[in-house]
Parts: C-alpha cells; structure tokens; sequence
C-alpha cells in the first residue's frame, strides 16, 4: 500500500477511509516541474536501527500561476523511493511543510525555491538490507476533495495524486557501521607484542540490531602519545561475527584502532583509539 505524501493535509480524511491514493489521470494532471533535486548535499545517508535520521532536500518548483498550494487540501513536495515509478518497493514520504520562496513570476506561472526535510525513522521506513541502495527522488501533488457534513446523510472524499521521476541523480542509503579496538597486554614491555582485537557491526534493519560484518578489510592504525596524526600498520580482514585479531611489536606509548572506509551498502567506521603504555 503506497504511503500518502500528503499525510500532513490527509490523515484524518484518509484514515477514515484506508483508500491508497490512485494515480491521477492525465485530464486533471497538474502542470508542476520540479528541478535542481539535491538530497542530503549529493552525499550518502547513513541509518543506524533506532535515531530519526533528518535528511535536507532542495529543490526548485515551477506551478502555474492559478494553481494555490495551501498544504490543506492541496500538497507538493519530494519523496525518495527505490524500484519504478509506478510499482515503488519501498518509499519515504515528505510528513512536514516545505519552506518555499518564491524566486520568479510570469503571466502564467510561478517559480520557487524549496527547502524540506525527511525524517528517517528505521524502524518505519527501512525494512530490509535491500533498502541500503541507491533511491530515486520524484516530486509529488496531491489533492483532496472532501466533504464529511454528514448531516444530509451524504459524505465524499475525492483524492488525486500525480508523481514525477526520476529526478536528479539519486542518493545512497547505507547501514550504518560500529567498529571497536582493545590493544593488550597493558602496560607492555618495550619491543612486545600487542594484540589487538576489535569487531565490525552494522545495522540490521530487519532485526532491529547490529550484526557482524564478515570478509571486510579494517585498517590498524597507531598515534603516538603527544602525536595528533594516525598512520597506518596493516590491515586485517574481519571474521565470524565481524571479529578483528592481530599483533603488533610494542615501541612506544600511543593508540591503538581500527578504521573501516565503508562499502556501497555500508556506511564508514572508526573506532575509539585504545591506549597502550610501554615500559
């Protein structure tokens, strides 16, 4: 069933019926252009299991001059959505007002620009690891016509909404990433070896949890004490349950940890340096 863009104008009416909103036909399509999309600054979005995630989208909406969007009855605004236009597999619907400035006019149309932001929740937007992709931005009108006076023993309730995508380049969803270090013994001998473990975890929209992220390369990192800049020493591939293990020979005091740059799904991680002291 497809989430109602307009559920900020529409919620109480379309509660009352469970009606999905239909495609409008083309006879009463309105003539909107939405232009220069850009979500979340072109950069990815990553989404834990459980934070409201609030994503900015900017974009530029030309209308006709006549027509009045008053987020009432009539609603316009962008959505993210992943599969086709017309058969979506999952989508993000706009749940509050957009800011818009009107930037320029005509006999016949008005154009503005136009700030709103989508507040990602996980746990009701996310269902699934293929939700950590790329998703499309489409702009979307809505319109209710109602009447609930049901003192004529009549009620009604007309809905019409069009949508236009793809728009803009699209943006990236990815599960976000947890990454620890331990370094031990502590303290150690100067010239020992140090072990140092860490594990890799990422959210896991369908459980709700972080669950470990297997066969990925996480870079060991040492700074020493007094020192602001980490260098590399090797790098370690993770195992069962996300699990990171190698040793080290002791040379001076400093940090220890892992550093994951992330993947297309997944978004990158960095964990707490662990200190060492070496006597």
């Amino acid at each position: 069933m497809r989430k109602l863009a307009i559920g900020i104008a529409a919620s109480g009416a379309l509660a009352l019926t469970g009606l999905v909103a239909p495609a409008a036909s083309a006879a009463t399509s309105p003539d909107l252009v939405f232009s220069a999309v850009t979500v979340n600054g072109g950069k990815a979005i990553v989404i834990g299991t459980t934070a409201t995630v609030k994503v900015p989208v900017t974009y530029t909406l030309t209308r006709p001059s006549d027509l009045t969007v008053d987020y009432k009855t009539t609603f316009a605004g962008v959505l993210l959505y992943r599969g086709t236009l017309s058969r979506m597999a999952n989508e993000i619907d706009p749940e509050a007002v957009p800011t818009c400035t009107t930037t320029a006019t005509t006999d016949t149309t008005v154009t503005e620009s136009c700030k709103e932001t989508l507040a990602i929740d996980p746990e009701a937007f996310l269902y699934s690891a293929s939700d950590a992709t790329t998703w499309k931005a489409a702009g979307v009108y809505s319109k209710i016509d109602q009447d609930d006076d049901d003192s004529d023993g009549h009620i009604s309730l007309g809905y019409n909404y069009d949508a236009w995508g793809p728009l803009g380049s699209g943006v990236q969803i990815k599960r976000a990433a947890k990454l620890t270090a331990d370094a031990s013994p502590e303290p150690v001998k100067k010239g020992g070896t140090i072990t140092v473990t860490g594990k890799l975890t990422r959210a896991d929209w369908e459980t709700g949890r972080y669950s470990g992220y297997i066969s990925q390369k996480a870079t060991l990192q040492f700074r020493a004490k007094g020192s602001t800049t980490y260098s590399a020493v090797k790098t370690v591939t993770s195992g069962t349950g996300g699990a990171l293990k190698t040793t080290t020979k002791a040379t001076k005091d400093g940090y220890y940890r892992y550093v994951f740059a992330g993947t297309a799904t997944t978004g990158a991680a960095t964990a707490a340096g662990d200190y060492i002291d070496v006597r």
